[in-house]
């Protein structure tokens, strides 16, 4: 991860330290490193990088590797001036000062952004030895709350109200002015290895100290004279043996209290898997059972006036309009379906930690892009079997349709980011190893699916369609197509929606993500719900003898995705702060992403499942 190959993880307690056999140069050892992030803020979606706001630049900025994930992240770590000697505490160390000379507009710019920037509440992001320099304070219950960044400063209005972090200190209370946190006082803690054996230390914590000594430096609202900003810094370093290396973030992640909630969620979720479970125990075992007993009957007289799901077994399996589509979808459904079990299943095992930046986002990528064959296969293959036959068509759609959406929203995001100047917007080379990716990878892999796919039989139906459709009966309110269809989302989004509160928050109020347990769990009860609530509606369906159910399938549970735009909507006017044009059509450019991919992930889940039962049923009916 970025800082590790940095910032060893021992430092000496000695002039010359031995640390697992091997001698350690003091010169190297000794000097500890912080390394900066960009800046984000909640009250804006455009993060910027550390050198734009015209702090102090290291004379000689290096930037560590970045993977794929960091970059469209785009977060960038480079290093600072910032430099420490292990065990030697600093007080008030001048770092640079800054002048700003009245009358001169390119300084004058500089300082408007700088206010900006405080005002929209913008936040450092420090790193030291690949932890976060954390700025805890206390809230309610007096419990304490880390949180990973810290700001830059803060405003206090013309009406002399404090804003964001000036309601600290009374101190800070002249109307119209900028307090720029010009002073950072950092605590060091380290592990010392001295009681275990091995001599020299680790750290397991950074975090901020209030400091009476260096106030912050008043910035007044109107730029009317010369300004000298001088930045300094403090250090103490502390010893503590309690906290192990391998739990040194867990000080960070205790802080943020979400367990009781998430466990609420996860019994919430349960109950109503039972409940659907039970639902559908009842239809499979009471009234399937009793349906198939008496359509098996040899005395055929009666069944005949019967009505039911037996009626409609000649054109429950007639190809759907718009099949082609259809199957596109499908395919793009599977790919995005194993993508999100692998990624899921490698981060509940540790390996996409928020100590691994970007990682997370790196393996999905990777992972969609060699997943480019259960696409090509599923689609090409049901597609063959709805009697499809332009087979060059559907296997450049399901390469290039939905990826394609994605890529032009993405695009036009990134050019919004580029307009503005932002971190986050992503380099040229970077959207070519992109295309690279989908057409020098994934699209190959797609045919080759697809080749698979169509050299397979279509799959047997369990019965025969008869040459002309059956008419469908007039329908109740509830068992036509648009009001089963809203119903059917309702549950599934039940299931999900805390824990999807959490994941926009770490999406959009930059807090850290580190659940993937409990993000596995609601994964597998989505599944289980989208299925089940899908099967329950099929049912209802057929038995009213509407057999047109491949389309309905898929849109059943795949209405949970417009379920989660209410919710996005919803959460951006009650939770966020967001102001300005820019981060509002890139809040809705980037939500509009999530929604099109849970739109496929979910309908796919329901189509799959409906497709199981369909052929279950019509497979042990007796039909003339």
């Amino acid at each position: 991860a970025p800082g590790d190959a940095l910032c060893r993880p021992h430092y000496p307690l000695e002039s010359l330290t031995v640390v697992g056999g091997a001698t350690l140069s003091p010169s190297l050892q000794t000097l500890i490193q912080l390394f900066v992030n960009r800046l984000d803020s909640v009250e804006s979606v455009l993060p910027y990088e550390y050198d734009v706001f015209d702090f102090c630049k290291d004379d000689n900025e290096r930037r560590p590797s970045e993977n794929l994930g960091q970059v469209l992240f785009g977060e960038r770590i480079e290093t600072s001036p910032y430099k420490f000697s292990f065990k030697k505490d600093v007080k008030c160390q001048e770092l640079c000062t800054k002048v700003y000379t009245k009358g001169k507009s390119e300084d004058k710019n500089v300082l408007d952004f700088l206010k900006r920037g405080m005002q929209l509440n913008y936040q450092h992001h420090w790193i030291v030895d690949n932890m976060p320099v954390t700025w805890c304070y206390d809230v309610e219950d007096s419990q304490k709350y880390c949180n990973p960044g810290f700001p830059i400063g803060c405003l206090v209005t013309t009406d002399g109200r404090a804003k964001d972090a000036c309601v600290i200190n009374s101190e800070f209370n002249k109307k119209n002015t900028f307090y720029i946190f010009n002073h950072v006082a950092i605590k060091i803690t380290y592990h010392n290895g001295e009681g275990e054996g091995w001599r020299g230390a680790r750290l397991v914590a950074a975090t901020l100290e209030g400091n009476r000594v260096c106030l912050p430096m008043e910035v007044p609202g109107e730029f009317d004279s010369d300004l000298k900003i001088t930045y300094t810094y403090s250090v103490t370093f502390e010893e503590n043996n309690d906290i192990k290396w391998a739990s040194r973030w867990d000080y960070i992640l205790v802080s943020m209290p979400h367990t009781n909630i998430q466990w609420f969620s996860i019994m919430n979720s349960l109950v109503i898997v039972l409940f659907l479970s039970g639902m559908v125990a009842m239809i499979m075992l009471r009234t399937l059972h009793k349906d198939i007993a008496r359509y098996n009957q040899v005395d055929q007289e009666d069944a005949q006036e019967e009505s039911g799901w037996k009626q409609v077994h000649g054109d429950v399996f007639r190809p759907p309009r718009k099949g082609m589509l259809l199957s596109v979808f499908l395919g793009q459904g599977t790919q995005i379906f194993i993508m999100t079990f692998i990624t899921l299943f490698l981060a509940c095992l540790g390996f996409l930690s928020p100590a691994n930046r970007g990682a997370l986002m790196t393996c999905s990528v990777v992972l969609w892009v060699l997943l480019g064959t259960p696409a090509g296969y599923v689609s090409s293959r049901l597609y063959k079997t709805f009697g499809g036959e332009k087979w060059k068509t559907n296997v450049l759609l399901t390469a290039l349709l939905c990826p394609g959406i994605v890529f032009a929203d993405f695009f036009l995001m990134n050019l919004i980011l580029w307009v503005e100047g932002s971190s986050a917007a992503i380099p040229f080379g970077t959207l070519v190893a992109i295309l690279a990716l989908w057409f020098g990878i994934s699209v190959p892999l797609t045919f080759v699916g697809a080749y698979f796919g169509f050299k397979k039989p279509a799959i047997e139906q369990p019965v025969r369609t008869n040459q002309i459709p059956r008419q469908i009966p007039e329908q109740s309110f509830f068992t036509k197509p648009v009001p089963g269809i809203v119903m059917g989302g309702i549950l599934p989004f039940g299931c999900i929606f805390i824990q999807l509160f959490f994941i926009l928050n770490s999406i959009w109020s930059h807090q850290m993500y580190y659940m993937f347990g409990f993000l596995f769990l609601v994964f597998i009860i989505l599944l289980i719900t989208c299925s089940e609530a899908t099967i329950l509606l099929c049912y209802f369906h057929l038995c009213a003898e509407d057999y047109h159910w491949w389309w309905r399938s898929f849109l059943t549970s795949g209405f949970t995705a417009v379920y989660l735009f209410v919710y996005a909507v919803h959460y951006f006017f009650s939770k966020l702060q967001i102001v300005g044009a820019a981060s509002t059509i890139l809040y809705f450019g980037y939500t509009s992403i999530m929604v099109l991919i849970f739109f496929l992930f979910t309908g796919t889940i329901g189509f799959f499942a409906c497709f199981w039962f369909v052929n279950k049923i019509y497979s042990v009916v007796k039909v003339d």
